[in-house]
């Protein structure tokens, strides 16, 4: 079988991680998310591990070259010889660029990017309404899905409350950073031929019904 080799990409909250774990599950494709991969670095202590947690212990951003390293390190892994799905990275161009030289020393190569495009008036509506149980972590929205009683959990009772990341202002901040940083990744991704549009503002299941049908797809022109 070809390999098939697919990125995410889409601003917070545009429900890439639903999308993923209905893809890993349709295709058997490893989901590789950027912050579970470099927990597992660390807690492991590869010699990349030990480096990320340098930073990480000094509160500072974890250099792009030791990300690049541990991503391509699960790349490399046995779980993802014939595939995988790369969730939180590359954020940047110089981290594509990064993804591509490390793909092409393995004679391998991008065969998708995924974009899930939810405009940023949709994102702050999704965001900024969730609300979250103190006891249980049950997730509510006050728009789309909520409590029966106000500011209460269906379950317990127990108070509902707003993450610090759901909070207005930090939500603009992510999609400032997100912009600024990630969507020229778009344009780098088109010029290649392999970027694929998804409208994101659909429900989660037309959504992956529509992405399902294109990986599928493009399946099928892999194996030809």
């Amino acid at each position: 079988m070809s390999q098939f080799n697919l990125i995410l990409l889409g601003p917070p909250g545009a429900g890439k991680g639903t999308q993923a774990e209905r893809l890993t599950d349709d295709f058997n494709l490893p989901y590789i998310a950027t912050g579970n991969i470099l927990r597992e670095a660390v807690s492991q202590e590869t010699t990349l591990g030990k480096q990320a947690k340098a930073f990480m212990d000094a509160g500072e951003l974890v250099p792009d070259d030791v990300i690049s390293g541990v991503i391509l390190e699960a790349v490399e892994g046995p779980d993802a010889r014939d595939g995988f799905l790369l969730d939180g990275f590359p954020r940047t161009v110089a981290q594509a660029e990064a993804l591509d030289a490390g793909l092409e020393q393995l004679d391998r190569r991008l065969t998708a990017a995924i974009l899930i495009e939810v405009p940023d008036e949709e994102v702050m509506r999704r965001m900024s309404g969730r609300r979250v149980s103190v006891k249980t972590g049950r997730v509510y929205h006050v728009e789309f899905d909520p409590p029966k009683h106000e500011g209460r959990c269906d379950v317990d009772g127990s108070r509902l409350v707003q993450r610090d990341d759901d909070h207005p202002e930090t939500v603009a901040h992510r999609l400032e950073v997100y912009h600024e940083k990630t969507t020229p990744l778009i344009g780098y991704y088109e010029d290649q031929g392999v970027l694929r549009r998804f409208d994101g503002t659909r429900s989660p299941t037309e959504v992956h019904d529509h992405i399902r049908a294109t990986i599928a797809t493009l399946r099928l022109e892999e194996e030809l």
